[in-house]
């Protein structure tokens, strides 16, 4: 088993501390609250601040939820001389992905996840538990994916778009860099960059039908 530094004390690092997977052990997390330092989050001593992370052996994970923070720590991270190769992909043993999908390094696959035939997934994605993605959807860096969302196929998701819990994406609907969709959302049409979309179907939060 290879060494696991996790950056970020929160709830997904304890996530990613009960994921059922063979590859890595974790040895350490990171955190920017000095108040933390010392003391365990899921049973893992919380060993310094973030910076730390270039310094320390093993394999990196950011475990932040909001894909902008993920963003601005892996950039943080690679003035300090932390680049792509340093990131481990993190897929749990009940995931269920196709031999024809990619992974980009750093991307974190919760259990009961599915990505179907031809599914490209950039860097540093989260992926909570349950999530459908289907045939050839391409989904940008620093997405997040909240538990239960349905992607149909040929659809893209741009980068650090916010899909929240049991939302539901249309077959070859692109939602824009930036945009949030509210939980349980149906979207049927493309999203612009940067809105946040809600409702049954889904449309922007404050313009009337």
């Amino acid at each position: 088993m290879r060494d696991l530094i996790l950056v970020g004390a929160s709830g997904l690092a304890r996530e990613v501390m009960a994921m059922q997977q063979s590859a890595y052990r974790v040895i350490g997390v990171l955190d920017d609250d000095a108040g933390l330092h010392g003391h365990p989050i899921g049973g893992v001593d919380v060993l310094g601040g973030i910076d730390m992370a270039a310094e320390l052996p093993g394999s990196i994970v950011v475990c932040v939820g909001s894909g902008a923070a993920r963003r601005s720590i892996v950039g943080r991270l690679a003035s300090l001389g932390a680049g792509c190769e340093r990131y481990a992909s993190l897929v749990d043993d009940s995931a269920r992905l196709s031999a024809n999908s990619l992974v980009g390094p750093g991307t974190i696959i919760l259990a009961g996840s599915v990505l179907t035939a031809d599914v490209v997934m950039g860097r540093h994605v989260v992926v909570m538990p349950n999530c459908t993605l289907t045939h050839d959807d391409i989904v940008d860096d620093y997405v997040t994916f909240a538990a239960g969302v349905a992607v149909g196929g040929v659809a893209r998701i741009g980068e650090a778009a916010y899909l929240g819990m049991n939302a539901s994406v249309r077959q070859k609907v692109s939602i824009g860099a930036g945009a949030t969709i509210g939980m349980g959302a149906v979207v049927l049409t493309d999203v612009p960059e940067g809105q946040t979309w809600a409702g049954v179907p889904a449309r922007e939060l404050g313009v009337r039908l």
